[in-house]
This record gives structure tokens, C-alpha cells and sequence, in this order.
């Protein structure tokens, strides 16, 4: 991604319109008005005097282009106001009674995974909450950069941080960065954008070259305790959200990657 051109594509003058939302969101997703028409079943005619402006779209209308566009909730809130309409999607904060089912869900997730690490975070990937076998992980860390917001991809990047103790930190922090770029693309974040330019600022060196073909996964290699332990991950997402925060909210699962770490988590798991 040209991160620099992106970021000043965010910094422009707000859009004076629905539509004009509408088609920087379509541009974003590389659609013809044609191929966004069809997928809606709207004509191509109509959309285009949405667009610019000479026709205003019902709140129903703005709805079904906002899914097929796959806008995220939160800007499709946007988008309803932009078209005169109330939001329709809420944001609670996580503790808020609605979201008590999500909530032990999330927590359910966290202790079951035990004795592997497991982290949950929101769209900027700062912690939420994680499992106690993120803490042993983190140990020897100094405390400032544990304090909050405790931002997972900084920590991961920091010359302080994780990224001395990666033992293959091109290739790790080359797809944490590759994710980051995905999740800019995707939501036209100033805060994304900004954190993306602030990790490409950290010394991290660059590939060596192409991964093995054997590889089914790039592991995360980290130094522990004299032993280097192997994960791989995989991301969790609430499947059918329709709150903001809910909708924004990832898990992070790791497991052992070899028998030395899956020996290692369970006897640190002993410990605590």
C-alpha cells in the first residue's frame, strides 16, 4: 500500500454527501458503478445521481449498498447520517450489560485455549483482554510499554519490545504488516494508516527471501528462557455482529508449533 498517498486520501475534506461517500467506498473496493448496480439490483442510472448527489437514496437503499460494499459498521452509520437518516447500528462499551453474553463468550475462549497463549483486541489492535499465558510471554519486559493502551502490533515492533526476542522478525513482522495493510485497504482508518507508517519506521529488516515451500504457516519464533518456542495463530471474529464494538473485536489464539512448546506452555501453565 502507498501508505502516504492513503493517509492524505483520509485527510481530505470530508464528503458533502451520501453520495460522495458512496463512491469513495466503491473506489475503495474497485467496482464500476455497473458491477455495484447489478450486485445491489439497483440501476446503474440511479446510482450514478446518488453518487452525485442529483438523487437521494431511500435508508434502505443506503443499507444494501453499504453491505455489498462491505463498509464497516461504524461508517455506515456514517453513511446514514450523511443521508439524513438515524444511525442504525449502536456502539456499547464492552462491559455494557447487552454485551454480556459476547463478553463471556470471549472470556469462555480465552480460558479454554489454556495452556496456550490467547489475546483479544479491537480495531486498532489495542488489548481488550487476554488469557494467563500472554503474561509469562511478556516477562522482562519493561513496564512502560505494558502500560495502556497497550497496543499488540507496537509492542510487537518496539526495539524494546518482542521484536529482539523474535527470532525470525522479518518474516513475522513482515505479515503482521502485510495484515495491517489488508485492514487499512479495507477500512480507510486514519488511526490504522498512522499506526501502519509509525511501524514501518521501526528497524526491522527485510526478507531474505521467499518462504519454504514446506511451510504451511508463518510461525512466530520467539527466545524463552534460553529455548526458542514456536506458535502459529489464528484470528476469531464474531460472525453475525450488529454492535460497532462487537463488530471490531478480534481473538488471537496461538498454539505450539512443535513439542518443545507445547512442553514449555503446559509447564509454565503448572506454575501459575
Amino acid at each position: 500500500m502507498n501508505a502516504p498517498t492513503s493517509i492524505a486520501r483520509a485527510d481530505r475534506a470530508r464528503p458533502v454527501h451520501v453520495g460522495e461517500h458512496l463512491r469513495q467506498w466503491r473506489q475503495r473496493r474497485h467496482l464500476s458503478q455497473l458491477d455495484l448496480a447489478v450486485d445491489a439490483e439497483v440501476s446503474a442510472r440511479h446510482l450514478s445521481f446518488v453518487e452525485t448527489g442529483r438523487a437521494s437514496p431511500s435508508r434502505e437503499m443506503v443499507l444494501r449498498l453499504a453491505e455489498r460494499l462491505e463498509v464497516p459498521l461504524r461508517e455506515r452509520n456514517v453513511l446514514l447520517v450523511a443521508a439524513g437518516y438515524a444511525p442504525a447500528f449502536p456502539q456499547r462499551s464492552l462491559d455494557d450489560p447487552a454485551l454480556a453474553a459476547a463478553r463471556e463468550a470471549i472470556n469462555l475462549v480465552l480460558k479454554a485455549h489454556e495452556p496456550n497463549p490467547a489475546l483479544a483486541y479491537d480495531r486498532h489492535w489495542n488489548l481488550v483482554s487476554a488469557n494467563r499465558m500472554v503474561a509469562p510471554i511478556l516477562e522482562g519486559l519493561p513496564q512502560r510499554l505494558l502500560g495502556q493502551p497497550f497496543n499488540i502490533l507496537r509492542l510487537a515492533f518496539h526495539p524494546e519490545g518482542l521484536a529482539p526476542r523474535t527470532v525470525n522478525l522479518a518474516e513475522w513482522c513482515g505479515h503482521l504488516l502485510e495484515r495491517l495493510h489488508r485492514q487499512c485497504e479495507a477500512t480507510a482508518d486514519p488511526e490504522l494508516l498512522g499506526l501502519y507508517q509509525d511501524l514501518k519506521s521501526y528497524p526491522i529488516p527485510a526478507r531474505s527471501g521467499p518462504l519454504p515451500p514446506d511451510n504451511v504457516a508463518i510461525p512466530f519464533k520467539l527466545r524463552h528462557g534460553g529455548e526458542v518456542l514456536s506458535f502459529f495463530s489464528t484470528t476469531m471474529v464474531f460472525g453475525t455482529p450488529v454492535d460497532i464494538t462487537l463488530s471490531e473485536l478480534a481473538l488471537e489464539t496461538f498454539f505450539p508449533a512443535d513439542e518443545l512448546t507445547a512442553t514449555r506452555l503446559k509447564e509454565m501453565a503448572a506454575r501459575l
